[in-house]
């Protein structure tokens, strides 16, 4: 078995930037959930298994009048409430007040009358 090596000389040559770690600022996300701890909601099982209960009551089907885009990849529909719920409990678990849109819907119609109001 042979003998290891000095690695002494080696060290030198390394980026003194090895080691150190940088704290990044906290997020757009982190943010919101501070002030807004009902966001935390839409990780849990029961909002994931109520999503999918509403797009499977829609049919995969965008209910905004005029769209009615069918789509089979839930990453690009939204389960949006129809009615903001602003941490409102009752009415975040609503069905009733829940729908199905598609992505460019909910990001780009939805987002323009909600802010109208």
């Amino acid at each position: 078995m042979g003998k290891l090596k000095a690695i002494g000389s080696h060290i030198p040559t390394l980026k003194p930037t090895v080691g150190f770690f940088r704290q990044e600022p906290k997020g757009e996300t982190a943010t919101r959930e501070t002030y807004s701890p009902w966001r935390k909601w839409y990780k849990t099982a029961r909002w994931k298994a109520l999503r999918l209960k509403i797009f499977t009551r829609d049919l995969f089907t965008c209910q905004r009048p005029g769209c009615g885009r069918v789509e089979g990849n839930t990453s690009l529909l939204v389960a949006d409430h129809r009615e903001p719920h602003r941490g409102n409990e009752r009415m975040f678990w609503d069905e009733h007040n829940l729908w199905t849109l598609c992505k460019p819907c909910h990001d780009q119609w939805k987002q323009k009358v909600e802010q109208g109001r």
